[in-house]
């Protein structure tokens, strides 16, 4: 469960969630200890919607509007020299080429 996701329910939806998910763990963590629970991940990824839910929960208290943006990844410059940069280049320059006989068509 993304926090984004989280965000966009009310508090009252919040805080059923929350309490669903807490039962969940108390029933994941008894067949733990029964030795029925295969996948030991399900707590783990519960625990941390736990905490997800209630960091969105005290930003609503506290009136926190968090502004969620993709960010761009950065785009890494390699060096000047280097055969990777030419093989690069060429094939760029061969997708021009192709792109405007294609256009020429």
């Amino acid at each position: 469960m993304k926090a984004s996701d989280i965000r966009e329910f009310s508090r009252e939806e919040l805080q059923a969630r929350l309490l669903e998910v807490k039962k969940n763990i108390f029933n994941l963590k008894f067949q733990k200890a029964s030795g029925q629970l295969d996948d030991l991940m399900k707590i783990k990824n519960l625990k941390r919607d736990v905490a997800k839910i209630e960091t969105v929960l005290r930003e609503k208290e506290l009136g926190i509007v968090v502004k969620v943006t993709e960010k761009e990844k950065p785009v890494k410059k390699s060096k000047p020299g280097s055969s990777r940069t030419k093989q690069k280049a060429a094939k760029t320059d061969e997708k021009k080429v192709k792109e405007e006989t294609v256009k020429d068509k």
